[in-house]
């Protein structure tokens, strides 16, 4: 029998983690950061649905943080495997990790020092930088298309997934008694034609398939080229004479960004005087990008011949990596191109030109990437006229701008042909990381336009798969009982633990101490009552 849970990425679109129990061995694929709003980001501080010292091995199909953002609390409780990935998003997660948890020690600090003033509990991070780059030794690479065994009746090939340079389709062989299924997980899919990386490689046949849907419902819209979009946003900031503010991701959206600039000054289109590249991880991303041309797709080789040594070095670009460089470009006003992370300006250094320059209206914000719900970028993208930062409240009268072409997604239409090009359909489809009407908008489209069996789970949703057949086989009963209890009690503890948060701090906003404490009394006194009812 073989069991899978929805750990991540169900009724969501971040958190990517999936549990595939063959009773032999237990598989984890992706242990992703949960993005988004305040509920879903609580989950990052709960215990994970499963054991991780019972977790044999890790998969990771990309270096996004929503895919392997975990993976340093995944060690610190308790697992002792390896991860398995390919060479380029092991290097990136070697600079990911450690970036994550520092983000993590700074938001935590900063949180903390309104909570001293408040006299309100003290927080930890989930994982600091250091105790994030313990965990990398365990990395083993296997390059595409090449086939290893991981574990004992357990394989696994590597497939370009065309997303972000090193992003992978995880296909998975399970032997069990005598017979062989196959699950293959799409990862995060690319948007075909992108510059720098592959499109996504063909499958050929699966019984079952984990697909994203981030884009399951909508289709990009590109007006023209994305390129000459870009170079009209560039040129109609400069004329209104202010700064162009680019909330990016520090891998892939940067280095696209970069060679996009790149193929406009070729063209002599533009004069770029003041890039700036604000963001240690992307500088980082960006080089070992550079080491890694042999992944680079036709056009992207003929660019970096044509030009510079790599096509992400542009002349006169400045690259920021210390607190004193990136605070020195806020005393610009006018002119400046600043390219800064985070995608969903949701952390990190980004959110500070975002304070400077929001308020100004000669000022251009770009939105280039997906935005997912509850963040910032999301709340400016649907026309949101103030916004907090760092605690205080900021007026947005700058012009907000998006180009969809950028995205490293897939949209309906490539997620629903990338279906198509499999020779042998797959029995199964598991519909997931994407918002739920993304989801299931995308798995109707399946069932009607392909005549595919597609289901979309629940966040912590557990299925069993049988070898050879194309259902999904009942659980024994006790099994089933003791899955869903698991799962249901798993759910029930995190939605406390956001509803404690809650209550704690809108009393205390309010100043009712006696009535969140009197509240807090009768729910430990009902705590107290369940563990002396264990202990009889």
């Amino acid at each position: 029998m073989i069991k899978l849970q929805f750990c991540g990425a169900a009724g969501t679109v971040t958190g990517s983690c999936y549990l595939l129990d063959t009773e032999r061995h237990r598989l984890l694929i992706d242990c992703g950061l949960f993005q988004g709003s305040k509920a879903i980001k609580e989950r990052n501080y709960g215990p994970f649905p499963f054991n991780p010292g019972a977790i044999d091995a890790l998969i990771l199909t990309h270096a996004h943080i929503d895919h392997c953002g975990l993976i340093p609390k995944l060690y610190l409780q308790g697992f002792k495997g390896p991860v398995y990935t390919t060479p380029v998003t092991a290097d990136l997660a070697r600079v990911l990790l450690p970036d994550s948890g520092h983000i993590q020690e700074m938001e935590v600090e900063r949180k903390n020092r309104k909570n001293s003033r408040a006299g309100m509990p003290l927080l930890t991070p989930i994982y600091t930088a250091a105790q994030a780059a313990t965990c990398l030794d365990n990395f083993q690479t296997i390059d595409y298309q090449q086939e290893q065994e991981i574990l004992p009746g357990v394989r696994l090939r590597l497939q370009d997934a065309g997303h972000i340079l090193g992003s992978a389709i995880a296909e998975i062989w399970i032997q069990d008694d005598g017979r062989e299924s196959k699950i293959t997980f799409s990862g995060d899919l690319g948007n075909p034609g992108q510059p720098i990386v592959n499109d996504p490689a063909a499958i050929e046949a699966t019984d079952y398939l984990v697909m994203e849907s981030t884009y399951g419902n909508r289709r990009h819209n590109i007006q023209g080229d994305k390129i000459e979009r870009l170079k009209e946003v560039i040129l109609a900031t400069r004329k209104k004479g202010g700064n162009l503010v680019i909330p990016a991701f520090a891998v892939e959206r940067t280095q696209d960004l970069l060679y996009a600039l790149n193929v406009l000054l070729q063209r002599g289109a533009i004069q770029v005087d003041n890039l700036y590249l604000d963001s240690p991880l992307a500088v980082a991303a960006t080089e070992i990008f550079c080491r890694h041309q042999e992944y680079f797709d036709t056009d992207a080789k003929d660019l970096s011949h044509n030009g510079s040594t790599c096509p992400f070095y542009l002349p006169g670009m400045h690259l920021c990596r210390t607190a004193e460089e990136s605070m020195a470009i806020n005393k610009i006003h006018s002119g400046a191109i600043i390219i800064s992370a985070s995608g969903m300006a949701d952390a990190g250094r980004i959110k500070h030109h975002l304070k400077h320059n929001l308020w100004r209206p000669e000022a251009t914000v770009l939105l280039v990437g997906y935005q997912a719900d509850g963040t910032l970028g999301r709340r400016l993208l649907e026309g949101e006229k103030r916004v907090r930062i760092h605690g205080e409240e900021i007026a947005v009268r700058a012009e907000i701008v998006s180009i969809d072409g950028f995205s490293a997604h897939a949209d309906q239409e490539g997620l629903l042909n990338w279906v198509k090009s499999f020779r042998q359909p797959p029995r199964l489809v598991f519909v997931t990381h994407g918002e739920p009407e993304a989801a299931g908008d995308f798995a109707r489209l399946l069932r009607t336009e392909l005549g595919l069996a597609a289901e979309v789970p629940g966040w912590l949703d557990v299925v069993q798969l049988l070898p050879g057949t194309a259902e999904i086989a009942p659980a024994p009963a006790a099994a089933l009982t003791a899955a869903g209890t698991a799962a249901a009690a798993e759910a029930t503890y995190q939605r406390l633990l956001v509803q404690l948060k809650a209550l704690v701090e809108t009393g205390f906003t309010s100043g009712d101490y006696a009535g969140v404490n009197r509240k807090l009394q009768q729910i430990e006194t009902l705590v107290d009552q369940g563990l002396q009812e264990k202990a009889g």
